[in-house]
């Protein structure tokens, strides 16, 4: 049977807001420009595999200063979980395991909530 552990709430709550900040980050880079900086485009069929990039019209500063507030955070809170004091209480045979089990409470949770609702 698997070990279950009762995290503190405050873990599970930066464990949380870490994965709404990092979905988040990665949903603006996905619609920002693929440059920083403004830069032509260009094409690459010499290769082993076809590049092409359209020409980027760069990101603005707000963009930029939403990118860098987004990363800073997410560094916050990853420094907040792996340095949280619940992990001084899990031997260090059980913290990976332990970690992935936190990475993956909130799928666990929003079952349980599932299986409440049906």
């Amino acid at each position: 049977m698997a070990t279950t552990y009762d995290f503190p709430s405050d873990l599970l709550a930066g464990q949380e807001e870490l994965h709404q900040v990092r979905a988040e980050l990665s949903a603006l880079l996905k619609r920002l420009p693929w440059s920083v900086e403004p830069l032509d485009g260009f094409s690459d069929t010499g290769g082993w595999r076809k590049v092409e990039r359209p020409a980027s019209p760069g990101w603005t500063p707000d963009e930029q200063a939403e990118v860098e507030k987004l990363r800073q955070r997410e560094h916050e809170l990853a420094v907040f979980v792996s340095g949280h004091r619940f992990w001084t209480e899990v031997t260090a045979t059980e913290r990976v395991d332990t970690r992935m089990r936190l990475k993956h409470a909130h799928e666990v949770s929003s079952g349980d909530d599932k299986a409440d609702n049906d």
